[in-house]
């Protein structure tokens, strides 16, 4: 097994070979299964419980009570545990046994009161070992209490073995978990209360086995139903398939032919059971993942609700404040005649073809502002760092390249020693007007805006390739989406900030800027607004998007910056 695995490039320990190895095994547990039962007696089965919508109903809100008891129980175990978390970890790690093999799925319960609420993980492990060694206890106890003989019979002497194994191992990591608990989380051994609440669970369990064994055409009592349920469950002590698909059915059938039925219309009403059970599963499994709040996979969108931010003018770039009331006496100092200026920073990266001619494009002022051209030197190989001194702009090299948005988070900080009235970029490329700089800066120093984007889709784009529009479209759409904000151009390179949106931009990944920095500003609270540009597609120099390493790393910080604002 090892060398095969080793030729496929797998590993024993790598969660690859694991989701390998249960598929693998799903799939022939589907294909024995395919062989043995009878196709039309597993329909008549399935068109009887679809015409039997109150018994349905009645099966799938067992289940669900069923869980909830289990919930209330690890309550017990766990006080400062919330009902809703406790249920929503209990589902996840159901719907994940559905598809994971080896029980896998039990991990995800510890991660999701983890994550989602202020339980230790020590106190989330140690309780739902305690608990799962509850549930094995319980079941064993009410098949052996049911039917002694039949159920250690069915059961066989090594799973009981393996079971009453299992429960001390269990027991003992439960007991050293909790020690280690103790000192954030109190957690408490299962109490009769616990118990209780665990061996209700498995009685309303069994109601969808019942329900299931009268679609099939088959009459059991109430008894009988617990017992298959309780022989099928302890057979799956270790599930190597999904949800014990085939171990599941192989042990409900033996326990149904002990009790004298035929065993293949057992067969059907075992996997019709279990196909209630899995429904429900793998759908309440995914409803947890996002209710309650927080979700499990962390934010998908900025909130609604934002923090308002009020910038006062700046009165060097617009109109007077209010003057303080008459009674106030004011000191005046002398005034400083001199205008703020407003930087335009460039980052470049062996852009010596280009570099000089956009520097030069570049307005001396705007709107009575002079303007202070800068350039970041990406660590270029070429002339880029030379021609741009040469054409009259301020330089900053890098040692070594660090990426676009190292040199935009760079740029922003720098920009704010010459104390300006507003900061902006632009590429370095020629693909974007520096002459139009007023245009861009006019909603900063009017007060209308904090943070401004140059849209090429309001403006005119003079040469675009299909598949960048196309791509910009899509990925302009998203960030919409995301921000929950009218975008329309999310990945343009020109962009204009105040000195407030400035200093409070952040940049969480050396790669790019676009999106991430549009999503932290908004969900700060800053006023986003757009102009139209001329745009026109670079005649010189390489563009460093690519499509696959672009997603590859703007998804992650995308989800990130989601994550991180605040």
């Amino acid at each position: 097994m090892k060398k095969v695995l080793t030729r496929l490039g797998l590993r024993l320990d790598s969660p690859l070979t694991i989701a390998v190895i249960g598929i693998a095994g799903l799939g022939l547990m589907v294909a024995a299964l395919a062989f043995a039962v009878d196709a039309g007696d597993l329909g008549r089965a399935f068109r009887a419980m679809a015409g039997d919508p109150v018994g349905l109903t009645i099966s799938i809100t067992a289940f669900f009570v069923a869980f909830l008891l289990r919930s209330m129980a690890w309550r017990r175990l766990v006080p400062t545990l919330s009902l809703g978390h406790s249920l929503a970890g209990i589902h996840l790690a159901l719907g994940a046994n559905h598809v994971l093999p080896l029980r896998l799925g039990e991990p995800f319960r510890v991660a999701s009161v983890v994550r989602r609420t202020n339980v230790s993980f020590d106190a989330a492990a140690s309780s739902t070992v305690l608990l799962r060694t509850a549930d094995i206890a319980t079941v064993l106890g009410i098949g052996w209490l049911l039917a002694p003989t039949v159920f250690m019979r069915l059961v066989g002497p090594w799973v009981f073995g393996a079971a009453v194994a299992l429960f001390a191992v269990a027991l003992a990591a439960g007991w050293w978990w909790r020690k280690a608990a103790n000192a954030t989380t109190t957690v408490r051994f299962p109490g009769p209360t616990a118990f209780a609440l665990t061996a209700a669970a498995w009685l309303f369990e069994a109601v969808v086995t019942w329900h299931a064994a009268s679609w099939a055409g088959l009459e059991i009592s109430a008894g009988d139903a617990l017992l298959i349920t309780a022989v099928a469950v302890a057979a799956q002590v270790i599930a190597f398939t999904p949800s014990g698909l085939g171990i599941y059915e192989a042990a409900a059938v033996a326990a149904y032919v002990a009790l004298g039925h035929d065993a293949e219309v057992a067969l059907v009403a075992a996997l019709t059971a279990h196909a209630v059970k899995t429904t429900y599963s793998l759908f309440a499994g995914g409803v947890a993942v996002v209710v309650p709040a927080p979700s499990l996979v962390g934010r998908l969108r900025l909130p609604k609700a934002r923090p308002p931010r009020s910038i006062p003018p700046d009165p060097s770039s617009g109109p007077a404040t209010t003057p303080p009331p008459s009674n106030e006496v004011v000191t005046t100092a002398a005034p400083n005649t001199a205008p703020r200026p407003v930087v335009l920073f460039m980052p470049a990266l062996n852009e010596q073809d280009s570099v000089g001619q956009c520097i030069g494009r570049v307005p001396a002022s705007v709107l009575g502002h002079p303007v202070h051209t800068l350039i970041i030197d990406d660590g270029s190989s070429d002339q880029t760092a030379e021609i741009a001194a040469a054409a009259g702009a301020e330089v900053v090299s890098f040692p070594s390249t660090q990426g676009l948005g190292a040199g935009v988070r760079f740029g922003l900080g720098h920009a704010l020693t010459y104390d300006p009235v507003a900061v902006a970029f632009c590429d370095a490329d020629e693909e974007y007007p520096p002459e139009e700089l007023a245009n861009l800066v006019a909603p900063i120093l009017a007060n209308e805006a904090d943070y401004v984007v140059g849209s090429r889709f309001l403006g005119q784009i003079e040469h675009m390739r299909p598949h960048r529009r196309f791509g910009n479209k899509v990925l302009t759409r998203c960030v919409a989406f995301l921000s929950r904000t009218k975008v329309t151009d999310g990945q343009s390179g020109y962009r204009a900030f105040s000195p407030a949106a400035a200093r409070d931009a952040e940049v969480i990944h050396d790669f790019n800027y676009a999106q991430v920095i549009t999503l932290d500003l908004l969900a700060k609270g800053y006023r986003y607004a757009e102009v139209g540009i001329t745009y026109r597609f670079r005649t010189a120099g390489d563009s460093f998007i690519k499509l696959g390493p672009y997603l590859r790393r703007v998804i992650p910080a995308i989800y990130r910056e989601l994550n991180t604002t605040s």
